[in-house]
């Protein structure tokens, strides 16, 4: 069963140009959002991103930036784990959560 979060909220970005194609990233993500594909990681399903960070803090070329324990899907967890309303603290002019 693949997990699966909010649809498309994740903060998971990947630079395709600086990615040097390790695959550490595929290698230590718990949800198995990445996959490498002719020497280049490529993001696989971005609604299972769970913004753990792991990605990101091992990846030698810095190809990868998320915001880890922050966005909507952050906050609707949080919520869910709390019994509180949802906030996720975005500028945005419509409700995220």
């Amino acid at each position: 069963m693949k997990h699966r979060y909010l649809k498309n909220v994740a903060t998971l970005r990947l630079l395709i140009e600086k990615c040097g194609g390790c695959g550490r990233c595929a290698e230590v993500c718990p949800h198995r959002v990445f996959r490498v594909n002719d020497r280049k990681a490529q993001i696989d399903d971005l609604d299972r991103c769970m913004e753990c960070g792991a990605c990101a803090k091992n990846c030698p070329e810095n190809a990868i930036t998320v915001k880890a324990g922050v966005g909507c899907a952050s906050a609707v967890i949080m919520g869910w784990l709390t019994g509180s309303e949802p906030s996720c603290d975005c500028s945005c002019d419509k409700e995220c959560c």
